[in-house]
């Protein structure tokens, strides 16, 4: 992680893949979309150039109604070179005219897109005065047409294509297929990730490396302001002015095996187990809990500064921001430095003073959420350190940010973020230790930490007693989660996984607020998931379910093994393993994650896709 350019403020989420090589490109381009499909699926398109014609498919929907309509097609797709999209809608709804690919009136040029043209209606206006016509209502359509409208003066396509992209603005990733040079698959990047995979007398084109697993291990990360041009053996990136810069080629970790839902029913369910690994992952070869010692390596060149934090920013969104609120208490209890946690989205229009010492950590899975970004920016700006953590390596954050830690979580597909989170508090908790200038007690911590993914598998085991009891939870419209302290947070990511899988109503809040409103709403048809372990707090939670009892209010529990006082006010508990506070977040949200899961399956729901939600939110 180091210092880059300066970010742009908006981003889009679709996903893009693309094929140059000697295998036919029809089902590279159908699995590519499948494994990107999170990042959107209101439609999907793929466009092939076969003996010198380029056939295009679209359909409304995920990708498997595109395959449906390629099935019942009998157009020319056994080329060499395409390109696929599958799309979360912006510009215009979902719809066969809106779907990417896009083309110009000539049907040489064709374009998919993920990002947004800013200035696409004043570019739209010039060119249907310049003749061309329109076939749908998104921005991207544009490009293709600028395209034509230089190549109808005269200029090479190189040239074109270089012109084209110095008159948008706004973001964008791109890959362009010209018809005329079949040879060339055309990629460009600003401010949208975009990948490229190293083959073997092949290369790729996706947005994000989940689309690669299996087909290469070597990719090269798009900068912004760069053109590529892929052919089967060759690849050269350019600048707008066409000078050629050197390539940086990655080593992907993760392999098909992480990719794949293997034996289980969803993404959701398979990355929810794998919690136990995932924490060994995100502390393997950093902690020696015989030694007191963290080694941090992504801060090794930015410790001395480091040394003289005197205050933490934390920035996030949605569960990052969740798991940001855990750090904030991990970081002033065990460094004692005084830490605030920021919605990204919010953080951005803040006027607030800045000091040298402090330090702003940015949390993102995917390392390109725009408003973390956009918040990172701002941060810059001030001249502050800035440290990530990710777990995307190569993303837009890693590359900005001064340092950073990755989390080493593997590829997580499933919509709704799991894994992700147990890396992020493990990350967050190694940080802290990491910064502590008193080691007296970390010891301890370590310690606990390694005992921790023995814990989580224990509770997994227990999965399908959780299983059974979403049967009798699953037809509330309504819940509200509670919980003091470290499991604060924890309610909120618990209320948050609900809505997101379930689409039932949840709001995550202190116990100690419950009386200033939510109060009001507890009756018989309006449940508490109470996060209750046993810690310095349990008095006070106890009081508070004394209090929904008395208003007939249905209480699930999460409580600490042993506790003999909580079946007495609790319909139903799951009982975790026993454990330190300051680790109590890795084992409490298991059971959330599970019941969210389980509550959204026993209603019918798709938990991998849920409605209107797409992976990384790349939109402002």
């Amino acid at each position: 992680m180091n210092k880059g350019r300066k970010i742009a403020s908006i981003r889009f989420m679709c996903g893009i893949t693309g094929y140059i090589g000697k295998e036919k490109s029809l089902p590279i381009l159908i699995s590519g979309l499948h494994a990107l499909e999170y990042r959107g699926y209101d439609s999907a398109g793929i466009a092939v150039l076969s003996d010198g014609e380029v056939e295009i498919m679209k359909s409304v929907g995920n990708v498997g109604e595109l395959e449906k309509t390629l099935k019942n097609n009998k157009g020319n797709f056994s080329g060499h070179l395409g390109i696929g999209h599958t799309r979360w809608a912006t510009h215009g709804a979902p719809s066969e005219e809106n779907a990417h690919p896009h083309s110009d009136c000539s049907g040489r040029v064709f374009v998919v897109h993920n990002g947004i043209i800013e200035n696409y209606r004043e570019l739209r206006s010039y060119l249907q005065t310049e003749g061309h016509e329109f076939k749908s209502e998104t921005d991207t359509e544009v490009v293709p047409h600028l395209i034509e409208n230089f190549l109808n003066e005269g200029k090479d396509f190189d040239t074109a294509l270089f012109d084209t992209l110095k008159m948008i603005k706004g973001a964008y990733a791109l890959a362009i297929i010209d018809a005329e040079n079949p040879e060339i698959l055309y990629a460009a990047k600003l401010s949208s990730p975009l990948v490229i995979g190293i083959g073997d007398g092949e290369n790729f084109l996706a947005s994000d490396p989940s689309a690669l697993v299996g087909r290469t291990k070597d990719v090269v990360y798009l900068s912004d302001g760069k053109i590529a041009k892929m052919r089967e053996g060759s690849i050269s990136i350019t600048d707008f002015e066409k000078k050629e810069t050197p390539m940086e080629i990655v080593r992907l970790e993760w392999d098909l095996e992480q990719a794949q839902k293997g034996d289980f029913p969803h993404f959701m369910l398979k990355e929810i187990f794998e919690g136990p690994e995932v924490v060994r992952a995100a502390s393997r070869g950093r902690i020696k809990s015989s030694e007191n010692l963290v080694k941090l390596g992504g801060l090794e060149q930015v410790a001395d500064k480091l040394k003289d934090a005197k205050r933490i920013l934390i920035l996030g969104c949605g569960t990052s921001y969740y798991a940001g609120l855990v750090g904030e208490y991990l970081f002033e209890e065990i460094a004692k430095l005084p830490t605030e946690v920021h919605f990204a989205s919010e953080f951005r229009y803040r006027d607030e003073p800045f000091d040298e010492g402090t330090v702003v950590i940015a949390i993102s899975q995917s390392g390109e959420t725009a408003d973390t970004l956009a918040a990172l920016e701002k941060a810059k700006e001030h001249g502050l350190m800035t440290l990530g953590i990710v777990n995307t390596v190569g993303s837009t954050i890693s590359r900005e940010t001064d340092a950073g830690v990755y989390n080493h979580a593997g590829p997580e597909i499933g919509v709704a973020s799991t894994k992700a989170f147990l890396s992020q508090l493990t990350v967050l908790a190694m940080m802290a230790i990491y910064l502590a200038k008193d080691k007296s007690s970390t010891q301890v911590l370590l310690e606990e930490l390694e005992r921790i993914p023995e814990k989580i598998k224990s509770m997994l085991d227990q999965s399908a007693k959780l299983e059974k009891l979403a049967e009798r939870w699953k037809d509330y419209e309504n819940f509200l989660f509670l919980g003091r302290r470290y499991n604060y947070p924890v309610a909120l990511e618990g209320a948050l996984k609900l809505k997101e899988i379930s689409y039932i109503h949840a709001e995550g809040y202190g116990a100690g607020e419950m009386k200033h409103g939510p109060i009001a709403m507890i009756s018989k048809d309006f449940p508490t998931m109470a996060i209750v372990p046993q810690n310095g707090v349990s008095e006070k939670m106890f009081s508070n379910l004394e209090e929904i009892k008395a208003r007939k209010g249905p209480i699930f529990a999460i409580a600490t093994e042993g506790d003999e006082h909580i079946a007495s006010l609790a319909d139903d508990v799951f009982y975790i393993p026993k454990t330190i506070e300051q680790f109590e977040p890795l084992l409490t949200v298991v059971p959330l994650q599970l019941f969210a899961y389980y509550v959204g399956t026993k209603r019918g729901l798709n938990v991998d896709k849920p409605r209107n939600l797409a992976k990384s939110v790349t939109v402002e």
